[in-house]
């Protein structure tokens, strides 16, 4: 099981409460309501989804289980195998075990409950003022350094950011006109605790557990709590109204947030949160209309306790084939990354405290993708995190502002500096933000009070970052923007050929920002056996392999009509070495970018290099 990302001291470990800071933790033993199955391709070739869920049917007879319910379609290539009971333990291994011997299955994985993790019950720290968001300074050496960023710009109605979470407390003043219409996507009514299934209201009736309610058959392992307005707090974050005179500023001050509800009392499971990944992408989801505002940055606060799942995987590869960057806090467990924050091709945001020192509760690791101010935690005191809020401890109040701290803070403030670069250069694609927002990070700053961060050595205090240990640095929203006026090199895939081939190098659809025009392109060979390049110097070359086994890294440099350049590259390969990707960056590591990591740092120092 997994819980939002809002939460400073929950390891999930065990499902005892533990002393001091730490919190209520997940059960060991994570139930399931089915199984999420992927099946390979049929013999006779493309199937009809009624052939898909006979087969489906006959495989979990196979397997001696017997659903409560047809099977129902999640993403665009798996379905959820209901059990007619909640399943746990050794129960649910075995069956897992029983459908994944089934030679037509390509993956399985059960449907587990995410759940927020539990918010520290420590006392307030700070009056919620928005340091976060000013120039560094003393007392705030962590800040996200927007001022200069907004002299370039403030942000573009045209962007749309999705908050994948808790739905929105409607009615809040600082969240007037920022809202696209949403869409509910919980399809468990005791979680969506609103009277109905999947529906195009993505309010948020509230998330409380009740006394009687906490640990019950209905919510395993959930203690009581008050409701979070989760949702609302980071769509706040991201684009509240801003220069209006009223409550707190975001990110972005003119973006448009996309609420979609996947959690509700006791979290979320993991099939809707996959699904409203691909619904905010614009993609189709079964039983749902089609999303008609699509999101470029979708921002995902959950975590988990497993690696990263097929599941997840292909929603956020598919999310990023349609040009969305999908954002996810790195985790409050002290340890390392685990879904979706390992997953490929994601920007996973680490925590830091006002002082630029990692938190206590912090995930880290070389993978993340970049740090930013997530408040302090446990016996920790500075500054937290302040956003739009609703005082009702159950059912909806009135509006209000509160204070928050966690990695599930972290996240929205990355998504809107991702957002704001996307106003500016809407040409970027998700790992060329990623890229940029990486490159334009600052150094960490120090606290000799503390020790030095260790991967695989936690220590249950804040301890000093480095890149290995907290990836890039802290996230600075000048750097960033300053990268995204540098054009958007965008490179047709080669992948694999036959020895002896002839290959296109095709840069036409790269762009620059509104207002400049590409001057000039300049092809090289980056690695590799000496070729020949026809047409260096055009947007479309040419090259002859050859005739023999192995791999060629391709670069393209690209400069446009205000003398900002960028540059990015691309694999060909024959025999089956190598890849076939162009390099797509990330905030976690994985085969499908290509060249790998090596190759993302070069292309990150070189965009920095070229920058004016």
């Amino acid at each position: 099981m997994s819980r939002f990302l809002c939460a400073a001291s929950a390891l999930l470990l065990s499902a005892t409460l533990l002393a001091g800071a730490q919190a209520q933790t997940a059960d060991a033993a994570p139930v399931a309501r089915g199984l999420i199955v992927q099946l390979k391709a049929a013999p006779e070739g493309r199937e009809s989804a009624q052939a898909q869920r006979e087969r489906l049917t006959g495989i979990a007879a196979d397997a001696g289980l017997a659903p409560s319910e047809a099977p129902m379609a999640v993403g665009s290539s798996a379905h959820l195998l209901r059990f007619a009971r909640p399943l746990s333990g050794a129960e649910l291994s075995d069956a897992e075990r029983r459908v994944r011997l089934n030679p037509q299955v390509a993956s399985v994985e059960p449907d587990v409950r995410l759940r927020r993790l539990a918010e520290p019950n420590d006392p307030y720290y700070a009056d919620g003022r928005q340091w976060y968001l000013r120039r560094p300074a003393a007392g705030g050496l962590a800040a996200l350094n927007l001022p200069p960023a907004w002299d370039h710009s403030t942000g573009s109605a045209a962007q749309v950011v999705a908050v994948v979470d808790s739905g929105i407390a409607y009615g809040h003043p600082d969240l007037q006109n920022k809202l696209l219409p949403g869409y509910d996507l919980i399809s468990d009514l005791d979680t969506a605790n609103d009277g109905d299934g999947r529906d195009a209201d993505a309010w948020d009736p509230g998330d409380w557990i009740s006394g009687p309610e906490a640990n019950s058959a209905r919510y395993p392992s959930c203690p009581a709590e008050d409701s979070t307005w989760h949702g609302t707090f980071i769509a706040g974050q991201i684009a509240a109204a801003t220069h209006n005179g009223l409550g707190v500023a975001g990110v972005n001050w003119r973006a448009r947030i996309l609420p979609v509800r996947v959690s509700g009392k006791c979290g979320a499971w993991l099939s809707d949160v996959v699904d409203g990944i691909r619904w905010a992408a614009g993609l189709p989801v079964s039983g749902v209309p089609l999303n008609p505002h699509p999101a470029r940055v979708i921002n995902v606060s959950f975590g988990g306790d497993s690696a990263c799942t097929p599941a997840y995987q292909s929603a956020i590869d598919e999310a990023g084939t349609r040009g969305a960057l999908v954002v996810v806090a790195a985790g409050n467990e002290n340890g390392p990354l685990t879904r979706p924050a390992d997953c490929a091709g994601v920007l996973a945001v680490g925590a830091v405290r006002h002082d630029g020192v990692k938190t206590y509760y912090s995930n880290y690791g070389a993978h993340i993708g970049i740090m930013a101010p997530g408040g302090p935690g446990g016996a920790d005191s500075g500054p937290q995190l302040y956003s739009t809020s609703n005082s009702g401890t159950r059912g909806p109040g009135a509006p209000s502002y509160d204070s928050k701290q966690g990695t599930s803070f972290a996240s929205p403030l990355a998504a809107g500096v991702a957002s704001l670069m996307l106003s500016v250069n809407p040409a970027l694609t998700p790992a060329e933000i990623i890229s940029r927002i990486q490159a334009g990070a600052r150094p960490f700053s120090s606290n000799p009070v503390y020790p030095t961060c260790r991967v695989g050595w936690p220590i249950n205090s804040p301890c000093n970052c480095t890149q290995s240990s907290c990836g890039p640095g802290l996230l600075d929203a000048e750097g960033a923007l300053q990268l995204a006026f540098s054009p958007a090199v965008v490179i047709a895939p080669i992948g694999e050929v036959a020895p002896g081939s002839g290959v296109v190098l095709d840069g036409r659809a790269s762009a620059t920002v509104s207002g400049a025009h590409i001057v000039a392109y300049r092809w090289s060979l980056h690695s590799g056996s000496p070729v020949e390049i026809a047409n260096a110097n055009a947007p479309v070359a040419t090259v002859t392999l050859p005739n023999a086994r192995g791999s060629w890294v391709f670069r393209l440099l690209v400069t446009d009509s205000t003398g900002h350049s960028a540059d990015s590259y691309v694999v060909a390969s024959t025999g089956g070495d190598g890849g076939g990707d162009r390099d797509e960056g990330g905030g976690a590591t994985g085969l499908p970018w290509g060249v790998g990591l090596w190759l993302l740092a070069l292309g990150a120092w070189s965009v920095r290099r070229w920058r004016r």
